[in-house]
């Protein structure tokens, strides 16, 4: 695992809009290869980013609901 990237998860308080969205832009980006992306491309790496996004959102609040029954 990359070293820069940091955990979403935290004791303290959930993650932050901003924070699971700039998670999202981090990994399409190390996993595209692609800092930004060229036009062609513009249009599926944003839509890359609004799905890892809300994935990150599914399995945030999952964990969330299962520490809440426990």
């Amino acid at each position: 695992m990359c070293r820069s990237i940091k955990p979403l998860r935290l004791p303290d308080r959930p993650a932050t809009e901003l924070e699971i969205n700039e998670a999202a832009l981090q990994y399409v980006r190390k996993i595209s290869g692609y800092r930004k992306p060229s036009k062609a491309n513009e249009s599926a790496f944003e839509k890359a980013v609004a799905e890892v996004a809300q994935a990150t959102k599914n399995i945030l609040f999952a964990i969330a609901d299962a520490k809440k029954s426990n």
